[in-house]
């Protein structure tokens, strides 16, 4: 006679779908988090209580725990014993390493890729120029931050070096992370950036050396940072540069 054994397989394996929509619930909780870190809804100290916000986006703990993490893997949130994860605090020292860098890096990049600059990406970058300089009388610093992003981009992206490019890119992302807009302390510094960023272009519509391109770039990054070193001297003492 023929029996059938039954043994323990254990608990059903995750389907790909499960995990997609895991991963999904996570990203949603990432993106909400962050960008609410971003527009100063959650200031520094903010505490992170898992529950509220589950209940906010319709989740359990569990994806937003995990966006907890990833968001203090990039500095953003901290995670201290008896009180939990809080939004970091903003460290300057951290901004003013990250301008210095990215300064380097994007200067570089801005000049790798000014060959492939068309004529197309130029008047992509002055309509951004202009939005930028509407800005200057009734300023929003935010808005002028997001607009002088997307002007360098137009120039920057065509870096065909994507080790350069990337490095570009998170210099970027580390100062969206800091949530800091150098503008809305130094507003004058608005409109210096707008007549730099159109001679930088003259600057590469005429085939400029490569040398004098990258210069020019990097020094249109420092002076923001020269700009904002000069406040804090002014203001209280900032960290030695």
């Amino acid at each position: 006679m023929t029996t059938s054994a039954t043994r323990d397989e254990g608990p059903p394996a995750q389907t790909a779908s499960s995990t997609e929509t895991a991963s999904s619930k996570s990203e949603q909780a990432y993106a909400f988090i962050k960008e609410r870190i971003r527009n100063g809804s959650y200031t520094p100290g903010f505490r992170l209580v898992l529950g509220p916000i589950a209940k906010q986006l319709g989740v359990s703990v569990v994806p937003v725990r995990e966006a907890i993490r990833r968001l203090e893997a990039e500095g953003a949130v901290t995670f201290e014993r008896n009180v939990g994860a809080q939004v970091a605090m903003v460290d300057e020292r951290e901004y003013f390493y990250t301008m210095e860098t990215l300064s380097l890096v994007e200067g570089a990049a801005t000049a790798l890729s000014a060959p492939f600059v068309t004529a197309g990406d130029f008047a992509e970058a002055r309509a951004v120029n202009a939005q930028m300089a509407d800005c200057l009388d009734h300023f929003d610093p935010h808005r002028f931050t997001e607009l002088n992003r997307a002007f360098h981009a137009v120039i920057f992206e065509h870096c065909p070096n994507p080790h350069v490019l990337d490095l570009v890119h998170r210099g970027w992302d580390r100062l969206a992370v800091l949530r800091d807009s150098t503008f809305s302390f130094v507003p004058g510094r608005a409109r210096e950036s707008v007549a730099e960023h159109e001679s930088l272009l003259r600057l590469i519509e005429s085939g400029a050396p490569a040398l004098e391109i990258e210069l020019a770039a990097r020094a249109h990054r420092t002076g923001t940072l020269d700009a904002l070193l000069s406040y804090q001297a002014d203001h209280h003492a900032a960290p030695r540069r």
